[in-house]
């Protein structure tokens, strides 16, 4: 009997690699940069396993082009990559890594808005290109933090995570989410709202919300003209769930005071993006989970998924049950 065939397109830590060489053979290609779709389809067409990041679309179209397929193992939380319909209906399980980003994720979350806040990046630049020849008090004048509303769009793990980070701040949570939280409620003494409501008071918005049909565009332009204008408007959940012309309207007309963005419509981002020319507009290049202790395990639980899937036990972070239940 031929051992599993694990693909696994882009680099990720050797032990994980090792890992999986104990259960089946392994495709690797140890490159950062993303894969032409000719070799992926190659590697693919042999592969029991797909172990990919979130950049990697899987649609009806790819799953063609791989009848051995048994799971796609995402290195991500987010799963808008995957076509989830597709792979059900073909009897491929999918799953994630959720709880291992939560808290990195609301590190980078709480530090841009943050740096928004306190025009950090603006004055770095400043600095660095020579223009501070003397202190003044109006120089870099940014907004409070502590003691401010903070108002989340989503309230799931990160979501929690960033709002016990907003306590320690003794900021105001406010929070619009599908369900009410009461656990999170008593704990941080966070208070469930209506959008409008969120909007209307918080002095930071934030999103966290997982992108799907309901959540695309949960912020535009009848968003924006809710808000405050001295607001802030920070994303680190998915670049669709803002109507981009329509921020970067709100920002051109002062209907908010700024953003700070990890995620965009267009990745990477367009370099004549309005955005970019912003001087109070934070932006960094979706690195909510990028530090190395985090990116390894959420690799080597994406590892661990994937071979669950292949020795026939349900892997921890199945996002399609229905697989496993008509396989009964």
């Amino acid at each position: 009997m031929s051992k599993p065939r694990f693909f696994v397109p882009n680099r990720i830590n050797g032990e994980v690699i090792q890992y999986l060489q104990q259960y089946g053979n392994v495709g690797y290609r140890d490159k950062e940069e993303k894969i032409s779709e000719e070799e992926f389809l190659e590697g693919l067409s042999r592969a029991n396993a797909l172990l990919c990041y979130s950049r990697q679309k899987i649609n009806g179209r790819i799953l063609e082009q791989a009848p051995l397929l048994k799971v796609v193992s995402n290195i991500a939380v987010g799963y808008d990559n995957l076509d989830l319909g597709e792979l059900t209906k073909r009897g491929v399980l999918a799953t994630n890594t959720p709880g291992i980003l939560t808290e990195t994720t609301a590190d980078l979350t709480f530090s841009i808005l943050m740096a928004a806040a306190r025009r950090v990046a603006e004055a770095d630049q400043y600095v660095k290109s020579g223009q501070w020849q003397e202190w003044f008090p109006s120089l870099m004048l940014g907004k409070d933090v502590f003691g401010a509303t903070i108002g989340i769009i989503g309230m799931g793990r990160i979501g929690e995570a960033v709002a016990r980070r907003a306590k320690g701040f003794n900021m105001e949570i406010l929070y619009y989410n599908r369900s009410r939280k009461k656990d999170i409620e008593q704990k941080l003494g966070a208070r469930y709202v209506s959008l409008k409501h969120l909007l209307q008071k918080s002095d930071y918005v934030v999103v966290l919300v997982p992108l799907t049909e309901e959540t695309k565009e949960i912020i535009g332009a009848k968003e924006f003209a809710l808000m405050k204008k001295d607001a802030i408007l920070v994303n680190v959940s998915r670049g669709a769930t803002i109507d981009e012309t329509a921020l970067i309207h709100a920002l051109q007309e002062n209907r908010i005071a700024g953003a700070a963005l990890d995620v965009y419509e267009k990745e990477p981002v367009d370099p004549e993006n309005q955005l970019l020319k912003m001087t109070n507009v934070v932006t960094l290049p979706h690195i909510g989970s990028a530090t190395k202790e985090t990116r390894g395990k959420m690799a080597m639980k994406a590892a661990r998924n994937a071979v669950a899937a292949i020795i026939g036990e349900p892997p921890e972070n199945l996002l399609n049950k229905e697989v496993l239940q008509k396989a009964k």
